[in-house]
């Protein structure tokens, strides 16, 4: 949801995800999400490279 409300592809995420150490493709990116099978950190990750302040649930 926080994807795309800033208005961030996965490829693009993949891209800013690899900016700090973190390597993953852009399919295997939607596959994780789309699982939900991903760990805090990971999510932490994710909000961190997107620069999300802040999260709605």
């Amino acid at each position: 949801m926080e994807l795309k409300r800033k208005g961030v592809t996965y490829a693009q995420l993949a891209e800013k995800l690899a900016a700090i150490g973190v390597h993953e493709n852009e399919i295997n990116l939607n596959n994780k999400i789309s699982r939900g099978g991903f760990t805090a950190a990971f999510l932490l990750q994710c909000l961190d490279v997107i620069q999300a302040t802040d999260i709605r649930l």
